[in-house]
């Protein structure tokens, strides 16, 4: 698996309860510029719209060696390939429970482009607090431990 870009700031921002793996039906441009990495996942996130799921506001730098004329719109909606069973307990979840859908990771998996979905509830101020106070505090005792050695 060769991942072409990652969205670190979805794990700040979201406490990711499960993780779903999705195709991503593109245009051949867009293949040509996730091949050289010009991802960005920051501002997205995928929704329901009549019983498909689609990605949003994810921006795929247009192609360089393309003309207009054949290149793609960068932040167009894409849509996801899942199983129709895996959509259904998935709408599901995100309806009743009011969880967010937020693109972790994007990569290749032999030819194809896979997305990984973060099934995720917002963090409020103090959890993010809670989880860099964690953080620094599991940091301070692997540097006491490896001083101690």
């Amino acid at each position: 698996m060769k991942s072409v870009s990652e969205n670190r700031e979805a794990r700040h921002l979201y406490e990711i309860l499960e993780t779903f793996e999705c195709g991503i039906e593109l245009k051949g441009t867009e293949v040509k510029s996730v091949r050289a990495g010009k991802v960005n996942l920051r501002d997205g996130f995928a929704r329901f719209k009549n019983g498909e799921l689609y990605l949003l506001n994810v921006h795929i730098s247009p192609h360089e060696t393309a003309s207009n004329y054949f290149n793609h719109d960068p932040r167009r909606t894409r849509k996801l390939l899942m199983h129709r069973a895996e959509l259904r307990k998935l709408i599901g979840k995100v309806e009743q429970k009011g969880l967010s859908l937020v693109p972790l990771k994007m990569y290749f998996k032999g030819d194809w482009v896979k997305v990984l979905l973060g099934l995720g509830r917002g963090k409020k101020l103090h959890d993010k607090r809670q989880t860099l106070k964690e953080r620094q505090e599991k940091r301070e005792m692997e540097r006491a431990v490896k001083q101690r050695d």
